[in-house]
């Protein structure tokens, strides 16, 4: 199978189907954008081949592999999409290395504590978006364990690692308020640390623990041994990381939009091979659209969402799992009550300020929205209308737009194509879901 070309695109604006019966659907999601990006990260530092079995095929995936590529990493396709991992020699010397990170937080945040661990210079940038990404902390960390940065004052994209190739590691002590990415992307690469690494959490605040939980199993799974003394602290030992035979999971958070639509519309919606373990953050969409209405039942492998077309309000903390909020949002906008949803500040620093723009969409198409210190409170209004829907470079802010579009006729994407960051296949797989009536 031959790699897809995810650069970006021209914009393409996408009328939003509006739909008026309830569905019957099954969906088969790619796999995880998050635990694709980690795995890749962990093969290329393992000490042996890495088979990944269906990972997710996007912009954000594709990114990551280049990047792995240009710092030794040999990474094969095969004709089923499996990926073939076989890890740099551990004496690479880059001259000058330019990394691509788009607008993927894995890949500017991941990559540069691993980076590290090849001699030479290695500049990373991306998109305009992403020099607005909040990066100081991986500046920070990387001084922290003694390598040299070239950066800006900002604290942002484009900066440059310079490294001998050998990192001490030991103690280090960051603030990873704005993201959990900072804390995962030391702890992949901690173990190939001389002494490993002993991170700890300085904040106030640290979003999407889930997150975190979610590396520590895949270190853990590849022979890493990972303690944590305390909620923030993390001590990863010096040590290999294995290859192996790896399988990914179905992507649960771009599950969002299409088990939202059975709440929306009526009907049942079923996603193939739900886990039935796992630590992805989507998880959480079992509880929380229960909480709004759905019915959830699981048949073997799959899992099922089923609703009446009525819409509960919602009050809830989603300091979680911030990457779920644009679905529940978006729903809220159609429930029946008021809905407050709280612990997402750090979406202030994803693609975009993802508070500030769903608040202005949403009243830009009638609706009464509210944006709080540290999330958004919506009354419903039923006097909504359709409107362009800015995506602001943000995939989720196109699939929320595509959930309102499903009761508020005129919903116009204004670009449909951000998209493939995360699931290049969205538009062909929600209208092959809205042609399935029940």
């Amino acid at each position: 199978m031959s790699e897809q070309n995810y650069s970006p695109r021209a914009k393409e604006s996408w009328p939003a189907p509006s739909v008026h019966h309830a569905i019957s659907a099954q969906v088969t999601l790619p796999g995880s954008k998050s635990l694709t990006n980690r795995e890749l990260v962990l093969s290329a530092l393992a000490t042996s081949p890495t088979q990944l079995r269906k990972p997710l095929e996007s912009r954000d995936s594709q990114l990551m592999i280049e990047a792995l590529r240009k710092l030794g990493t040999q990474i094969n396709r095969d004709e089923n999409g499996n990926l073939l991992i076989i890890p740099a020699t551990t004496d690479i010397s880059l001259a000058s290395v330019q990394i691509d990170c788009g607008l993927a937080g894995t890949v500017m945040r991941f990559v540069p504590p691993m980076a590290a661990l090849t001699k030479g210079a290695i500049t990373f940038d991306g998109d305009e978006a992403a020099r607005r990404r909040p990066m100081k902390t991986t500046i920070e960390s990387l001084r922290g364990l003694g390598i040299s940065v070239e950066a800006n004052e900002s604290g942002a994209l484009p900066f440059t690692v310079r490294s001998t190739g050998l990192i001490s590691g030991g103690e280090l002590t960051i603030d990873a308020s704005a993201s959990s990415q900072f804390v995962s992307g030391l702890l992949l690469a901690a173990a190939r640390y001389e002494k490993g690494l002993t991170l700890q959490h300085s904040g106030e605040h640290l979003p999407s623990l889930p997150h975190i939980e979610m590396t520590i199993e895949t270190l853990r799974a590849r022979g890493v041994l990972v303690h944590q003394p305390d909620e923030l602290t993390w001590v990863v030992e010096p040590g290999d990381i294995s290859g192996g035979d790896i399988d990914i999971e179905p992507d649960l958070s771009n599950a969002g939009p299409f088990i939202a639509a059975a709440l929306v519309l009526g009907g049942s919606v079923t996603i193939k091979d739900w886990p039935a373990k796992t630590t992805q953050v989507g998880k959480h969409f079992v509880d929380l659209l229960t909480q709004m209405g759905a019915a959830v039942s699981r048949t073997g492998n799959d899992l099922t969402f089923t609703g009446t077309g009525v819409i509960k309000g919602i009050e809830v903390d989603l300091g979680i799992g911030g990457e779920l909020a644009p679905v529940i949002i978006a729903l809220a906008v159609l429930a029946e009550g008021p809905s407050t949803i709280t612990g997402i500040a750090h979406l202030r620093g994803h693609e975009t300020d993802r508070l500030a723009a769903l608040t202005a969409e949403i009243n830009a198409i009638g609706g009464n929205a509210t944006e709080l210190p540290d999330g958004i409170q919506i009354t419903p209004d039923k006097s909504l209308s359709g409107n362009t829907w800015h995506t602001y470079e943000d995939h989720r802010m196109a699939t929320a737009g595509a959930i309102i579009g499903l009761r508020v006729p005129g919903i116009v994407i204004e670009d449909v194509s951000v998209v493939s960051k995360t699931m290049p296949e969205f538009v062909s797989l929600w209208t092959q879901l809205l042609e399935q009536k029940a």
